[in-house]
């Protein structure tokens, strides 16, 4: 790999160089070949492992670990940082730049009295998930390989270390402004050199002075909501949005807990320790606006004007929902199949305009319509998946559904679809609308099941097929494969549902 430093020699007193501890018998687990396209294509050899693991030196690496703080569960955490995560620097490709992280490498100096440790369970998850949302045109960190060891570290019960090799575009968050803005080290000098920096990497099109800052964090916004769009169109719930796990670039970024929906349930916690829900999956909306909020009072110190700190701030945030709205519309709309990438708004129109707080009569009719259909499923304990995969099969003129067979309220079913024909319209080359369904509304997500029993395999057998399989099945999630039946069912009971651990 060929790195380039941009972060590390720029923005000195940003970070603390800190080099990994090596783990003993490091192995492959499992690699993302796409992963690699993007940094140049290394090959997972020996040498590869060796420095990838901590236990020889990548020529041109840094290593150092970031400082940020973050709002957790509502409560600000003054300093946080790095605890198991440290870059290497930013590997070049011919789609860029991207960092290159080990996440699980060891004790850093924001560890916080831990071990700076990934247990396999947590490392093997992140490698999946990263890349099978990237699969779903997700916005989405990515992950390069999942490094195995027998290194005993000790949760609840003695484990195995594991070290999961991240790739991201940019590993600022939302607490990097937090900190810099709050914190008695930080300084308004500091946050304007972030700022600054931010804006040259990842919004070169952007000026550095107010006006270009105004504009960075409309931009902001408009990438975040963006990324939750995503979330909620595929079902899949983060578990943990602090601040700190907020990318500034909109990237689905440091997972802990999360799960996609089995059953639909708008309250559905992925994480056993949101005792009051807070990261619910039809929380996470409301919360990608209130992260917002603090990242831009931390940014209060840069944008400023005479009368209020926070005007153009503010109606920066009140883009938000409209957002938010025209991203999910757009993306609902090809898993239903209306008309229309935005729920049948005008999209090219003069008139037409994303800021605008204000709904189209479609939107409006469109977003009750959807809502209508998700209740549908939550009161008759559907899965969220396997309902719209069964898009693919309509015959959208016929007043026979194959999905009504799922339902037990028949009539409101019936009268859901009645209604939705009538949005849908004629179609005039059925297998074609219907292909066009089967290409948005996956066969596979990565359920926690399925990486529970990969998980399984490695633990008690040091059996890693089952990992590399259901790997191949989330890169192509649209495909259906005889091969891959087994992760296109319904999960059984044990694993609906499953609620996790942060250190999952």
């Amino acid at each position: 790999m060929e790195f380039k430093q941009d972060f590390f020699e720029q923005l000195e007193g940003f970070y603390s160089q800190v080099y990994p501890t090596p783990i003993s018998n490091p192995h492959w687990l499992g690699w993302s070949a796409e992963a690699a396209k993007l940094i140049g294509n290394p090959v997972a050899d020996d040498d590869l492992l060796m420095q990838l693991s901590g236990n020889i030196a990548a020529p041109g690496a840094s290593y150092y670990a970031q400082v940020y703080s973050g709002h957790q569960f509502g409560g600000y955490t003054p300093r946080l940082g790095d605890g198991r995560s440290i870059i290497l620097g930013e590997a070049l490709g011919d789609a860029g730049a991207w960092d290159v992280a080990i996440k699980g490498g060891g004790p850093t100096p924001y560890s916080r009295h831990g071990d700076g440790r990934a247990v396999m369970r947590s490392a093997v998850r992140e490698f999946l998930i990263s890349e099978a949302l990237a699969a779903l045109n997700v916005p989405t960190t990515r992950a390069l390989a999942v490094i195995g060891s027998d290194l005993p570290v000790y949760r609840e019960d003695q484990e195995t270390a594991a070290i999961t090799v991240r790739l991201a575009k940019t590993h600022i968050r939302f607490g990097h402004f937090e900190y810099f803005c709050h914190s008695e080290q930080g300084s308004a000098t500091k946050l304007k050199q972030l700022v600054d920096f931010t804006i040259k990497q990842h919004f070169p099109h952007l000026s550095c002075d107010r006006a270009g800052y105004v504009q960075w964090f409309n931009e902001v916004v408009a990438l975040t909501a963006k990324m939750i769009a995503h979330w909620q169109s595929v079902g899949f719930a983060h578990g943990v949005m602090n601040t700190d796990n907020m990318s500034i670039i909109g990237d689905s970024f440091d997972f802990g807990p999360f799960s996609f929906l089995d059953t639909f349930k708008e309250d559905f916690i992925c994480n056993h320790s949101d005792h009051n829900g807070r990261y619910a999956f039809g929380q996470q909306p409301g919360i990608g606006l209130w992260n917002l909020q603090r990242l831009a009072q931390a940014l209060t110190p840069l944008i400023s004007s005479d009368d209020l700190t926070s005007d153009d701030l503010v109606a920066a945030l009140n883009t938000y929902q409209a957002e938010l709205v025209k991203h999910y519309l757009a993306l609902m709309g090809n898993k239903f199949g209306f008309s229309g990438l935005d729920g049948g708004s005008d999209a090219n129109s003069e008139n037409a305009s994303s800021k605008s707080s204000e709904l189209t009569k479609q939107q409006s009719e469109d977003l009750k319509l959807i809502g209508q259909f998700t209740e549908l499923l939550e009161r008759n304990h559907l899965d969220y998946t396997l309902a719209f995969r069964q898009f693919g099969k309509l015959d959208i003129a016929s007043q026979h559904s194959s999905l009504r067979d799922d339902f037990v309220d028949l009539a409101g079913f019936d009268d859901w679809y009645q209604a939705y024909q009538k949005r849908v319209g004629c179609v005039d080359d059925l297998a074609l609308w219907q292909q066009a369904r089967d290409n948005c509304n996956p066969a596979y997500i990565l359920r926690n099941y399925l990486a529970q029993e990969a998980i399984i395999d490695i633990e008690q057998h040091g059996d890693n097929r089952k990992l590399k399989q259901l790997q191949r099945a989330l890169a192509t999630p649209f495909t259906e494969r005889a091969e891959f039946e087994h992760f296109a069912q319904r999960p059984p009971q044990w694993g609906e549902g499953l609620i996790l651990s942060c250190s999952s």
